[in-house]
């Protein structure tokens, strides 16, 4: 017996199977092969059209069953895992109304920013711990302004896979880790946030139904099983936004705990139960996929590190090297501090965490004639790693008391000198696993009825190594406090 893991992202649709019994991964297929596109009609505009995510998830389904000549029946639960903060907007029959609004869409900026404002920083800061900023809420409350016709014939919105398992299923429904991403929840109250409602005047009969994370939120339906291939009655037992997965999928439940990415952007997604926040300007805050369980409030604290991986590969795109590999190497024969090279490596747009400022790539105290491309890849390295410390201290001012970070064997955490960097200037150890945010939504359907015991089970042959902090504290300190008196310099 099976568990399918589905990961709806923006440029792709990973579908996984792993055995239910120990949650070995059976196989991972990505559907389509290229990047799916992204319409733009104006610039900062971003959007897809929900019924090609809903046919890619079909072909990565019929894919596995056929590559790995299993039966439908033989798959007894799936998972979705899905990227944030998007918008879906349906009428009665289900129909999308128009394309989604994605995440990387900048249309409700000014909106939220309004919002924010006119509901009280105080209020939004203790309720929603949040701004509105340029999340869903915000986002269709830009549709009512501005396609009425259409918002007029708004049954229901949802978050996108919220879709996913709605096309599964025929069932309308959210999450609070859900609607939470979107900014729909009071966190005092616990209810959906009243205040938003009202302020951007949406009927609350349009808010989906509410569902646990784990448990049966509604089985496959007749029709969602002949397109998709699955059983029909086949439970939908496990749904979260990408970055909670990301955490679950490294089995990162409790507080002081730290799950990071550090792909093209860099993610750190720290879990907290303090309800108090003080930098919602750079931090945003939402429900753990555990929130509720046993009166627990654990709050997944979000900081983005847009420059990150993309400023990695630029210099290799630009330098005379063959592979990450190579860079890697080169820079490991240079010593701590790049002999005095820096790079400040925000040049991936405007930075959140740095009250959303445009700083821009810089590269600092290059020498022509003591200077080579083993120094700018250590300054890189080294820059990116001190970004994420910036962003770990700025979350640490705003509550979290770290005890340990996870993070998967990709991108730039397979480097041991970015890792050793990181470990060794906050002072913590870094874990790093063998696991994808799709693999951590099938497995994640086991705890239901298996417990999260069974499930960090299943992660005892992903584990890879720890980074510990080094005995090279001093040194990076130094250069650590040299590369932030750049920046604060720059920023200030």
């Amino acid at each position: 017996m099976y568990y399918l893991g589905i990961d709806l992202g923006s440029s792709s649709i990973k579908v996984a199977l792993v055995k239910s019994d120990t949650g070995e991964e059976v196989t991972v297929v990505q559907e389509p092969e290229e990047e799916m596109s992204m319409y733009a009609e104006y610039s900062g505009w971003a959007e897809q059209d929900p019924e090609i995510w809903w046919n890619h998830v079909c072909k990565g389904i019929q894919r596995i069953k056929t590559t790995q000549n299993i039966d439908a029946k033989d798959i007894i639960g799936v998972g979705i895992a899905y990227q944030m903060h998007g918008l879906v907007v349906v009428d009665k029959e289900g129909n999308p109304l128009r394309k989604s609004i994605i995440w990387c869409d900048s249309r409700a900026v000014d909106i939220g920013s309004k919002a924010y404002h006119d509901i009280g920083e105080t209020k939004c800061d203790g309720h929603l711990l949040n701004s509105p900023a340029n999340f869903t809420a915000s986002k269709l409350a830009w549709v009512k302004r501005n396609e009425p016709d259409v918002f007029a014939k708004v049954d229901k919105f949802m978050l996108p896979g919220d879709y996913i398992a709605f096309r599964l299923s025929n069932i309308i429904n959210s999450t609070v880790s859900g609607l939470s991403e979107g900014v729909f929840w009071d966190f005092k109250t616990d209810t959906i946030s009243q205040d938003v409602l009202a302020y951007y005047d949406i009927p609350e009969a349009i808010v989906p139904e509410l569902v646990p994370t784990f448990g049966t939120q509604s089985t496959v339906s007749t029709l969602g099983a002949q397109q998709s291939g699955l059983a029909e009655g086949t439970p939908i037992l496990y749904r979260a936004g990408d970055q909670p997965n990301n955490a679950l999928a490294l089995n990162v439940f409790n507080v002081g705990e730290i799950a990071a990415t550090g792909g093209t952007s860099g993610v750190v997604y720290a879990i907290t139960d303090n309800l108090s926040v003080k930098e919602t300007a750079r931090v945003n805050n939402f429900a753990h996929v555990n929130y509720g369980e046993n009166n627990q409030k654990n709050i997944g604290k979000l900081l983005c590190v847009n420059g990150a991986g993309i400023q990695y590969r630029w210099l290799l795109n630009n330098l005379s090297v063959s592979s990450y590999d190579e860079m890697n190497t080169l820079a490991d024969t240079v010593e701590i501090g790049a002999n005095g090279v820096q790079i400040i490596p925000f040049g991936n747009g405007a930075e959140r965490m740095l009250d959303n400022k445009e700083v821009g790539t810089r590269i600092l105290n290059l020498n022509l004639n003591r200077h080579s491309k083993a120094h700018l890849c250590r300054a890189a390295l080294e820059g990116i790693a001190f970004a994420f410390v910036y962003g770990i201290e700025i979350m640490k001012s705003d509550g979290i008391k770290a005890t340990v970070m996870k993070a998967g064997n990709d991108n730039l955490f397979r480097s041991a000198l970015f890792s050793n960097a990181i470990a060794t200037l906050t002072g913590q150890d870094i874990e790093i696993y063998n696991t994808t945010g799709a693999i951590g939504a099938a497995r994640a359907c086991a705890i239901p009825e298996k417990g999260y015991d069974t499930f960090s089970s299943f992660m005892e042959h992903d584990y890879i190594k720890t980074y510990h902090p080094t005995e090279h504290k001093t040194d990076y300190q130094k250069a650590y406090e040299k590369w932030k008196h750049e920046l604060e310099s720059i920023i200030n």
